[in-house]
């Protein structure tokens, strides 16, 4: 009977605190989708989670990174519930008070986003009042039963101890608390678990997407000025199992902070521009539409990439050269950092010399020839050819500093990454799959290279310790994009390792000692191991 208790009472808090949590959705609905209690806390720990948890997740989880920490967070919470369902008291509200400090940190959270104002923390203080009502509400702790109705209880208890349909058995360290009966437990349980889904439903509904994805629909690109160049028939060399030279909206990888994918309309828009400038200039969507646009194609990788890893991607990109936005500005001779900030608080120092030195670094707004993805940065994001994206590819930005490196530190420099962070010289092994059998004979080895803003010359094969061998090149398009290239094998029984290595334009040739990618970029050789049969 005491667990039987025990599992209700912890069932108790956990309905309370749910219910607490979907109460606080609904109500950042009203407020925003940054002040919910759930995801402020996540961002909140994601922030400030230290450099070394923040690899190991990237590394151990990929792009699922954010799942598996929402996922712990809520295992967190429904231990929390349970305990402060069981821990609740009449006179001395143990649950309550960790309810109360669950909403508190909740307040905390909330009001360090980069968007806040004190309306951000009146979502968690509705979560907390709600979760304490019906924690105490479900332990029967509201309402005092008359006196008359608990000795009724108690002399049933004696005389007909095997009846237990209509009532709990009394906690011997809390007598007389026992207010509900199994039946309006029950009841009262379930009513508020359907009416905390219910609320939680349409918290997260209205306050995500539903304004922007209808604002993406509307949006038209418009025709570029300058456009991309043809993609020759030659830069895809048409192999199965090779990567296309182009990647789909759908494939392309993403990697950033972002718990939740920001909220912005193309009318909510705005970037400002300050700092060591002449000019002070604050852009709105309606300027980008005054501007001439260009499009480009262009290869973003991701400093995250393993040796052999898929965080790389080309897509084809609508925008607006960032050189001439800074000429607008006027920046100041002194300066050689761009400071952007995006909507959710995330932050990239960009060297302004990357940005001015006739590369093709771009405000961007369309990808592939429709409008950014919401979760590829819509409605505005940066793209900087030739640099890892941590200090160049802003998502959401809507806010640029025109200062110096010795003066500002972004996002991941303060966690003890690169600086400037240029993107080095990789080649990977796509086809044939690692640990495949193959037939003795001839054999395709295909893959990808990329050295952007370099180029490049030349990919080698080698397999196991013998010579190496120059592939065949795809068709280059451009110096800021990969390169697919192919080599035939003669393969002979057994197993075998095979070796890539790749040398860019500048004659550099990729090194072999395997390096980590934090804090600058991964080196070293791909490999992988076939059997042939």
């Amino acid at each position: 009977m005491r667990i039987a208790a025990m599992a209700r009472d912890g069932l108790a808090g956990l309905i309370a605190v749910g219910a607490g949590l979907a109460a606080g959705e609904l109500a950042a609905a009203a407020v925003s989708s940054y002040a919910s209690p759930f995801y402020a806390v996540g961002s909140f720990l994601v922030d400030r989670a230290p450099a070394p948890v923040r690899e190991f997740a990237i590394d151990t989880f990929g792009t699922n990174d954010k799942p598996v920490l929402l996922w712990g967070i809520a295992g967190a919470v429904v231990v929390l519930a349970i305990v402060a369902g069981i821990a609740e008291r009449r006179t001395v509200p143990i649950g309550s008070a960790l309810i109360v400090a669950f909403g508190a940190f909740g307040v905390l959270a909330a009001l360090h986003r980069p968007t806040s104002d004190m309306w951000y923390a009146a979502p968690s203080l509705v979560a907390m009042v709600v979760g304490i009502l019906v924690v105490r509400g479900l332990r029967g702790f509201l309402f005092k039963r008359r006196r008359a109705d608990r000795d009724k209880a108690a002399t049933k208890d004696v005389s007909a101890p095997l009846d237990t349909g209509s009532h709990v058995a009394t906690n011997s360290s809390d007598p007389g608390s026992r207010g509900l009966s199994r039946r309006q437990f029950g009841i009262s349980a379930g009513v508020v678990a359907a009416a905390s889904v219910a609320a939680a439903f349409i918290g997260r509904q209205v306050s995500t997407m539903g304004d922007v994805i209808a604002d993406r629909r509307r949006v038209r690109l418009p025709r570029p000025a300058s456009a991309a160049a043809p993609v020759p028939a030659g830069a895809d060399v048409g192999i199965d199992g090779a990567t296309p030279f182009m990647t789909n909206n759908a494939d392309f990888y993403r990697i950033d902070t972002a718990l939740q994918v920001p909220k912005l309309t193309t009318a909510e828009w705005s970037l400002k521009i300050h700092g060591m400038v002449d000019n002070d200039i604050t852009l709105t969507w309606d300027d980008l539409m005054d501007m001439q646009a260009q499009e480009r194609i262009i290869t973003l990788t991701c400093v995250s990439n393993e040796v052999g890893g898929n965080l790389a991607g080309t897509a084809r990109w609508t925008g607006y050269p960032i050189k001439d936005i800074l000429e607008r500005a006027g920046v100041q001779d002194d300066a050689d950092m761009l400071f952007s900030t995006s909507v959710d608080g995330w932050t990239s120092g960009t060297p302004i010399d990357a940005l001015t030195d006739g590369r093709d670094a771009m405000l961007v707004i369309g990808m592939n020839g429709e409008p950014l993805p919401l979760e590829h940065g819509y409605p505005v994001r940066q793209l900087v050819p030739g640099l890892y994206g941590f200090v160049s590819a802003t998502k959401w930005v809507v806010d640029w500093e025109i200062t110096r490196f010795d003066k500002a530190e972004a996002y991941w420099t303060k966690r003890d990454w690169g600086v400037k962070a240029p993107i080095k010289t990789a080649s990977r092994i796509d086809r044939p799959a690692g640990l495949a059998k193959l037939p003795v004979g001839e054999v395709v080895i295909a893959g990808t290279a990329w050295a952007q803003h370099r180029g490049i010359a030349k990919v080698e094969v080698r397999v196991d310790n013998g010579p190496w061998n120059t592939a065949t090149l795809a068709t280059e398009y451009s110096n800021d994009t990969w390169r697919q290239w192919f080599w035939t094998w003669q393969a002979t029984p057994g197993q075998h390792t095979v070796y890539c290595r790749a040398t860019d334009e500048t004659g550099a040739v990729q090194p072999e000692e395997r390096v980590a990618p934090i804090p600058d970029g991964a080196t070293g050789w791909h490999n992988r191991v076939f059997r042939i049969e």
